[in-house]
């Protein structure tokens, strides 16, 4: 078979624009079309797509996002502060979000008495007077004199060997679980709280938290109350010239049963503040 001549000096009509160019440097499109290198285009993408299969619809594994239940936070050393014959009590927590909505707190790991406030009356502890159905309404405290007077209390309650013994409990793995009950009351008579809200939860910076389950307790388990707090603004100069400013919360106040006997800023090291019932 004869070989076929270079084209070196030959020329070909392009099948484009019908022009004629050097025959070597024509080229063959997608087409099939002879055309000359300054007129070639590559083929369109679009008019060969790549197969792509359907979007997934879930993940398989998926762990959504959920709100954390709030806990205890840590307040500066010595943060309270009482001012003689004066019910109000200031607590120092900087840049705290307390006036975000209604909320009653509770403190916790307090080391010493301010003005005259005892520890127990800061950290409103005491105990149940009595065994209580899960449907009472009035619950006798030991010493409930210095709770204020409507409010919210914890009744601390654990489930025990005894429990999954009794069969109130049938998994083994709740024991020792934290099942604690939120009680709102509207009144009180010296030790007797009155007008119980069972198996409730308190605010907390504006939320309304999940309830808790009313049960039955027994006598002398843990009782805790709450104080309402207000959150105390100030306000700072953060521009030149005092043109801007920024209001910022770094303490509230909340009001005792009874006058503090003098004025003091104490309570020691690493006392806490947090909501009613800190074991979800």
């Amino acid at each position: 078979m004869a070989r076929f001549a270079k084209g070196s000096r030959a020329l070909s009509i392009s099948d484009r624009s019908g022009a004629a160019f050097p025959y070597n440097e024509m080229v063959r499109e997608w087409t099939g079309a002879w055309v000359h290198n300054s007129e070639f285009e590559v083929k369109q993408p679009q008019l060969q797509p790549h197969p792509v299969g359907a979007d997934p619809q879930a993940l398989q594994h998926a762990r959504p996002a959920r709100v954390e239940f709030p806990v205890q936070d840590i307040l500066p050393n010595n943060p309270f502060t009482t001012t003689a014959a004066s019910k109000s009590v200031s607590v120092s927590f900087p840049a705290n979000d307390f006036n975000e909505g209604t909320t009653y707190v509770r403190f916790q790991a307090v080391k010493n008495p301010v003005g005259g406030v005892a520890i127990t009356t800061l950290e409103l502890s005491t105990t149940l007077n009595g065994s209580i159905s899960n449907a009472a309404t009035s619950i006798i405290l030991t010493d409930g004199s210095e709770f204020p007077t409507a409010g919210y209390i914890v009744i601390e309650k654990v489930w025990t060997q005894a429990d999954l013994t009794a069969g109130t409990i049938t998994n083994p793995l709740l024991v020792g679980t934290y099942v604690n009950e939120t009680i709102k009351y509207t009144g009180r008579t010296t030790h007797t709280l009155t007008g119980c809200t069972r198996g409730t939860s308190a605010p907390y910076k504006g939320q309304v938290l999940a309830n808790t389950s009313a049960n039955a307790h027994s006598s002398g388990v843990k009782v805790y109350g709450s104080y309402l707090a207000t959150a105390v603004s100030s306000t700072v100069v953060v521009g030149p010239g005092a043109s801007q400013t920024e209001t910022l919360y770094n303490s509230l106040t909340f009001p005792l049963v009874n006058n503090a006997t003098s004025a003091e800023t104490g309570g020691g090291f690493q006392c806490t503040i947090g909501p009613v019932n800190d074991r979800a």
